[in-house]
């Protein structure tokens, strides 16, 4: 039996967990659902099961308690996955270290270091550390627009569209183009989705994303850069709104395929 988180965000509209909750159903793949605030971990007794967690709340008890059940369980995303794409910096040093594409970043608490990167560049995008749905993302022009540090600043690339893609296994399953006339183009924040086809070039560069910041799955962002594309982030957590490819029943059908691997 498949084990499942919701999570935390859903809405009786946007229902990221009930969606592929259907698609079991529809597989006839028994599955049992459980809320980590209500869970001891020590006395669970989860043992050798297939953990699907849909999301988690940005605090120290979902992640230690999710890391403790994953030590005899296999859960998908792992918990570590989960923290890393919640952190840009880590997510940054990941994708740098793996040499994926991705813009100059820098991060720092001094603010006259940050000026420095601002004046280089002639203009820089701030964002929070821990962040989601384009919340907190500013331009920059200036050391006077910072607000309290840390000061985590990417390189400005002029754009007015960008890509998710959603990866599972290492391959790209599903993509879509948003375009907003903001600095940000998520769907939260005003942006129009639109499925776009999957290229080579888009397949490798996500894949690669996703195997750097340890995730079964993920949806991560690009940017078109220099005749190619660069990864602006990755969710552990993502939606697929606007999407035509059948995303919860390819989750679904991951899922048993794993909870089967995990009996062998």
């Amino acid at each position: 039996m498949i084990t499942i988180i919701p999570k935390p965000t859903d809405i009786p509209s946007d229902n990221s967990t009930r969606m592929v909750l259907d698609e079991l159903d529809r597989m006839g793949e028994p599955y049992r659902a459980v809320f980590l605030e209500a869970m001891d971990p020590f006395s669970c007794g989860m043992e050798g099961e297939t953990i699907w967690a849909c999301g988690i709340r940005q605090n120290g008890h979902n992640f230690e308690a999710l890391s403790a059940i994953a030590l005899h369980n296999r859960v998908i995303n792992p918990p570590e996955g989960i923290v890393t794409c919640a952190s840009k910096v880590k997510t940054s040093a990941l994708l740098m270290r793996d040499r994926v594409p991705t813009p100059e970043t820098f991060f720092t608490e001094s603010r006259h270091l940050a000026g420095e990167f601002i004046r280089k560049h002639g203009k820089a995008v701030s964002k929070p550390v821990y962040g989601f749905d384009g919340v907190g993302i500013v331009l920059v022009e200036s050391e006077e627009q910072l607000g309290a540090p840390p000061y985590y600043l990417q390189e400005y690339i002029p754009n007015d569209r960008d890509f998710r893609v959603f990866v599972i296994d290492g391959e790209a399953v599903g993509a879509i183009m948003r375009v907003s006339d903001s600095l940000t183009h998520n769907i939260h924040q005003g942006g129009c989705g639109s499925a776009v086809s999957i290229t080579p070039e888009i397949n490798d560069i996500a894949s690669r994303a996703t195997r750097s910041a340890g995730v079964d799955y993920g949806g991560v962002d690009l940017l078109i850069h220099d005749d190619s594309y660069t990864v602006l982030e990755v969710n552990g957590t993502p939606n697929w709104h606007c999407m035509e490819a059948p995303i919860p029943r390819l989750l679904a059908e991951y899922l048993v395929g794993q909870r089967k691997q995990e009996k062998q």
